[in-house]
């Protein structure tokens, strides 16, 4: 199974709606067959698998990092093509939670005459696709807000100076974040400031993020990075109900997603996760700027915090890693516990999850 979840991690970031999942069909002590989610969702990880076993899959076992499919899509169900491949077993680490499924691909395996055992190595599966079971479970999408800040906890100094806060290899890190996520977010403030082009560099990948700015009154120039890419690279705008598209902007190719405000006037963002889970995202990277972190946290809508800390001081002239949180909402904020901490070149990376005890 640690095999499986190692193949569908090759999944994160290009699959979604789908889940990202990992197959891996043993005969006796030899794999005969392995797979994952292929980029866009199919073909699923047991049709790649069972392709690959053939004939060796009669009378095999099958570790699935998810319950199999039970409901015709696009492909058949793929509890259906391990019964027809006469799979002996099939080991599963969790139960897949759509309503499609939900315990009948397990049923369906079963009334087969095929030996189930589910929930091996179930957190780590659950870790893996909690993307995936956000949006089925809530509607809203798994959020890892990413900060670089200094030792003081500024992204910026008294100049509004923040390229670059951190060195190059924790960019190449941040660049490794984008490729594992369905989508990177900032907010239209620092699109105007920095003008870029929120794309994975450096190294191929199968699927590109898809773009999302919160911009509520449209401020986005038409002849920026971002703009000038739409019809090549997905980028999606949130703004205001009843904001006016200027045409201009509407030519550029941007999707323009329709979202309520709050008392503030600002997007109200729980109702924007909401809409951008409807559209099938399960794994966003939000990297600011300050007042959408800051709306993130207030929401306690950031399950997970990525930070990047460089070994420098801007004062408290500089600009802080967060905007203003009520004093109301800041009493009932959740706290985070510290996952991993590793050296990145001369910075620190370090990963906090939210606390379940919160």
């Amino acid at each position: 199974m640690a095999h499986a979840l190692a193949l569908a991690a090759r999944g994160l970031g290009n699959v979604w709606p789908n889940p990202a999942v990992g197959c891996v069909i043993v005969q006796g002590s030899r794999i005969v067959g392995r797979g994952w989610t292929q980029p866009g969702g199919r073909p699923h990880a047991e049709v790649r698998a069972l392709a690959a076993a053939g004939p060796f899959a009669a009378g095999a076992t099958a570790y699935v990092t998810l319950e199999p499919c039970a409901h015709h899509g696009q492909t058949g169900p793929c509890a259906e093509a391990l019964i027809t491949a006469r799979v002996a077993r099939v080991v599963t680490a969790t139960t897949d939670p759509d309503p499609r499924v939900a315990g009948r691909g397990h049923a369906l395996l079963r009334a087969a005459g095929i030996a189930v055992t589910e929930g091996i190595l179930q957190r780590a599966a659950e870790r893996l696709n909690e993307g995936f079971l956000s949006r089925i479970r809530t509607g809203i999408p798994h959020v890892a807000l990413k900060l670089a800040m200094s030792l003081d906890g500024r992204i910026a100094n008294a100049a509004g100076v923040s390229k670059w806060v951190t060195g190059p290899a924790a960019r190449a890190r941040v660049q490794s974040l984008r490729a594992t996520h369905d989508a990177v977010m900032v907010g239209i403030g620092t699109v105007l400031a920095d003008d870029p082009d929120l794309t994975v560099r450096d190294f191929a990948v199968p699927r590109q993020p898809v773009r999302l700015v919160l911009d509520t009154h449209l401020r986005l120039n038409p002849a920026s990075r971002l703009a000038t890419t739409a019809r090549t690279n997905p980028v999606w705008l949130l703004r205001a109900e009843g904001t006016a598209v200027p045409a201009p902007l509407a030519a550029t190719g941007v999707t323009l997603i329709p979202c309520p405000t709050d008392t503030t006037g600002r997007i109200d963002m729980h109702a924007a996760l909401r809409a951008l889970g409807a559209l099938g995202l399960t794994r966003i990277l939000c990297e600011g700027g300050t007042s959408v972190a800051a709306s993130l946290l207030e929401g306690s809508l950031a399950p997970e915090i990525i930070v990047f800390t460089a070994g420098r001081t801007f004062g408290a002239g500089g600009t802080a890693a967060t905007g203003p949180i009520t004093a109301a909402a800041a009493l009932g904020l959740p706290d985070y516990g510290l996952e991993r901490s590793d050296r990145v070149g001369a910075d620190l990376f370090h990963v906090w999850r939210r606390s379940t005890a919160s």
